[in-house]
């Protein structure tokens, strides 16, 4: 017999997929039992309550301890202190998993925080949720451990939802957008089960075609990470909402369910390395997964539309490249088949307006459709429709439409949707129609092409991570906390970055009265700074001088950066003389910032002024590749520059790669007590001759 007791992963699965659920409340469980009834659930239901007999026609039993079975699923609506006990009771009998819907936790404070710390105790190796939250739906098999009412109904397959929030999460269900809901889960607190541990679940169920989110913050990004790679290896898309990008939201998000929010910037290079979608608002979140869930994603962003106006035409070609979709032209045999079919107003194009000739002639529909399906080069097809108000009139040429574009998506095995200009365009009949036969139903025409091309960069990049590997997409932990703050001056900070390849000018390290030999030494013109932690800033204070062109020129400015930091305690004596670097195409920054949650990370930007006047940055998290750093770096609005913007000579693009590939192996090898890297500015100078780097500071502290 096998005795092992299950992990707390094994646990979450009976939980998610319960034979039995036990109920442990008052009269407040009320609407819960109904809606798990009303779901279909077909396993026992059992309530616990030592004071009534009944609850909501449910015989109550007085303890834990009398129920018939050891239950998968607990669902507990007790206050916060009597919570910790009744959890105690079901992880010593062995449960599967619990629901916490209890406030009072570690949202409220210090206290708070103690009371979670012994409710995660008293888990013990149970699958917890919350506390805080509203629970868990599964449209799948019926199993509705929800507090309140719910807007979904029983599916076959569909999209897994994951919130922290409880009402977002409800009224995603209430959405009238035709999208299949398999699993709702509101995960409060996060006290035992983090994102990561639900998202690890839900990709090892077939059904389970998407998975969409509200998120605020993650706890554990590097082990976030691991799961989302292998949601990408497996083909199920993410979906993410993410909140607090504006000042004000992050202060709210980090009161709000306990949920830590991060530098935007980082969440978002996250979501790019590990392909996930990111929307901007709940109706992107759920028109997004409902693409997924009825066509999937299209092979690729090549996309023929269909349109009965040439208003609708113009709209769409002009959101279709705002969307990042491609619409290739018709081939000569199709435009040639479709100015037969078509009367002389029709528009021979991509986007295509058929023009309403042929409405109402289901037959001249469906094989002006056909044709334009019969293009090899086309990902996709959109029906651009929009059905009037039910009240003003027969609705039929619109339905023939319906019908035709259904008949010809089954006909040529495209991937086919059909979407409004205008979300409430779309009645639900339709739309349930159209899912029905695998047509996807999209609300809006923004939304649509977004979704569509959100969906394209999403098989793209899977694409390119199944030749590397997932594993190349894990992150380094964050590391232990760093404490103390030092500063390495600009000679120490180069030394050190030079011993993991990083260019740097010829230089000499020398006393004022030394500086004049040492630039005759090294050949004009040169650059004189102060060397000293105590100076970082050096043009501000006054304590860099450049293009000095002789030994007059560096004596005198030697005197005056003396004069100029003499008021600076602890600024030193210590000059720095560098051969000064002409000819560069561009300047860059690269810097690294350490943060708690992501670790390092590195920072690719425009370098010089530019830095704090354009903010021309992309953000890459560790480890990187050398693919990576150059997409980043492509991606800056400067990299014209160094393409031989105005006839300028072309920058040496592979030197500035492997001088940002040298800063990444510099960060790896110190993560454990690296703070900060400012490498500003990089010079990078003409193909063929290389970058160097002009200044440099390093802050490190311990572990």
């Amino acid at each position: 017999m096998d005795t092992a007791v299950p992990t707390c992963k094994q646990n979450l699965q009976r939980l998610l997929k319960p034979r039995h659920i036990v109920f442990v409340g008052g009269n407040n469980l009320q609407d819960a039992i109904r809606s798990t009834e009303a779901i279909g659930f077909t396993g026992d239901i059992w309530v616990v309550n030592p004071k009534y007999e009944t609850i909501a026609g449910r015989r109550c039993y007085r303890s834990i301890a009398e129920l018939p079975e050891v239950p998968d699923a607990a669902f507990v609506a007790v206050n916060s202190e009597l919570t910790i006990a009744v959890v105690r009771e079901l992880s010593a009998i062995g449960a599967g998993g619990v629901i916490c819907y209890a406030a009072g936790f570690a949202e409220t404070g210090p206290a708070g925080e103690r009371l979670q710390q012994d409710l995660v105790t008293a888990a013990g190796n149970m699958a917890l949720v919350g506390p805080n939250c509203y629970g868990v739906l599964n449209y799948l098999d019926g199993a509705a451990m929800w507090p309140d009412r719910h807007g979904g109904k029983r599916v076959d397959k569909g999209v897994a939802i994951i919130s922290q929030s409880g009402n977002v999460a409800l009224n995603l269900t209430m959405a009238e957008r035709s999208c299949p809901i398999g699993y709702v889960i509101s995960v409060g607190n996060q006290a035992v089960l983090g994102v990561g541990d639900y998202i690890e679940a839900l990709i090892e169920d077939p059904r389970v075609s998407a998975i969409g989110m509200y998120l605020e913050g993650l706890t554990d990004v590097a082990g976030f990470s691991r799961v989302a790679a292998r949601a990408l290896e497996k083909g199920v898309p993410i979906i993410v909402l993410k909140a607090g990008t504006s000042e004000l939201g992050t202060q709210l998000t980090m009161s709000h369910t306990s949920s830590l929010a991060g530098s935007d910037e980082m969440y978002q290079a996250l979501f790019d390395r590990l392909g996930i979608i990111r929307v901007d608002s709940l109706t992107h979140l759920m028109e997004t997964l409902k693409l997924c869930a009825i066509t999937g994603p299209a092979p690729g962003r090549n996309l023929a539309i269909l349109t009965c106006s040439g208003g609708d035409s113009a709209i769409s070609a002009d959101l279709s490249e705002a969307a990042g979709l491609n619409l290739p032209s018709l081939e000569a045999g199709q435009a040639a088949a479709l100015r037969a079919q078509l009367s002389d107003f029709a528009s021979i194009s991509n986007p295509m307006d058929y023009n309403t000739a042929i409405w109402g002639k289901p037959e001249e529909l469906e094989r002006c459709f056909n044709t334009v399906m019969s293009g090899e080069h086309f990902d996709a097809i959109l029906l651009v429709l929009d059905f009037p108000r039910a009240n003003t009139g027969d609705t039929g040429p619109w339905q023939d439409a319906v019908d035709a574009i259904i008949r010809a998506s089954k006909t040529s095995g495209k991937l086919a949707m059909v979407a409004s200009t205008i979300p409430e365009l779309l009645p639900e009949h339709v739309r349930e129609q159209l899912a029905a036969n695998g047509v996807a139903p999209l609300q809006g025409i923004w939304r649509a092409l977004k979704a569509l091309g959100d969906t394209g960069r999403y098989v793209q990049r899977r694409r390119e991570v199944l030749v590397a590997g997932i594993e190349s997409l894990f992150l380094n932990p964050p590391g232990t906390s760093v404490q103390g703050d030092r500063l390495l001056d600009e000679w120490d900070s180069k030394r050190a970055l030079a011993a993991y390849g990083l260019p740097i000018p010829a230089a000499r390290l020398v006393k004022a009265d030394e500086a004049a030999e040492a630039a005759s030494a090294l050949g004009f013109p040169v650059v004189l700074k102060i060397v000293s932690d105590k100076v970082p800033h050096k043009t501000e204070a006054g304590a860099v001088k450049l293009n000095l062109k002789n030994t007059a020129e560096v004596s005198e400015a030697a005197a005056a950066i003396a004069r100029n930091v003499a008021g600076i305690a602890g600024a030193g004596e210590r000059f720095l003389v560098e051969r000064m670097m002409g000819g560069a195409v561009a300047e860059l920054i690269i810097g690294l910032k350490r943060d708690p949650q992501f670790g390092l990370a590195l920072v690719l930007g425009s370098g010089g002024i530019l830095v704090e006047l354009v903010k021309d940055s992309a953000v890459l998290l560790l480890p990187t590749s050398r693919e990576e750093v150059g997409k980043a770096l492509a991606s800056l609005r400067g990299y014209r520059l160094l393409q031989g913007f105005r006839g300028r000579p072309m920058g040496d693009v592979t030197a500035a790669i492997d001088a940002v590939l040298a800063v990444a192996e510099y960060a790896q090898a110190h993560q454990d007590s690296l703070l900060e890297v400012d490498i500003n500015p990089l010079l990078v100078l003409p193909a063929g001759q290389g970058v160097v780097a002009a200044d440099a500071l390093i802050r490190t502290g311990e572990r």
